[in-house]
């Protein structure tokens, strides 16, 4: 069992199963999604190179910024265009 903590201050926890994951990344479609914190890009650049390599198709996007959840567009354009999708945390 994996414990997953949630930043964004829930009172108390909630109980997610977590999603099935592919088995291998080659030719599918991932969204990196930028957070937009300090080096966030930095980070997702030499992954979009890794993972390009790699044969998988990359989505690059951005959150106007880090206060605030992603606008429901921009979800709504990653879980469309997108079958695995990468957040950047960095600072």
């Amino acid at each position: 069992m994996r414990t997953v903590l949630d930043p964004t201050g829930e009172q108390r926890t909630t109980e997610r199963e977590l999603l099935p994951r592919p088995a291998e990344l080659r030719g599918r479609t991932v969204g990196l999604l930028d957070i937009s914190k300090a080096r966030g890009d930095v980070v997702l650049n030499r992954l979009e190179e890794l993972l390009t390599a790699d044969g998988v198709i990359v989505r690059r996007y951005r959150k106007p910024t880090f206060t605030r959840t992603a606008p429901v567009d921009l979800r709504h354009e990653i879980a469309e265009r997108c079958e695995v999708v990468i957040e950047a945390l960095a600072d």
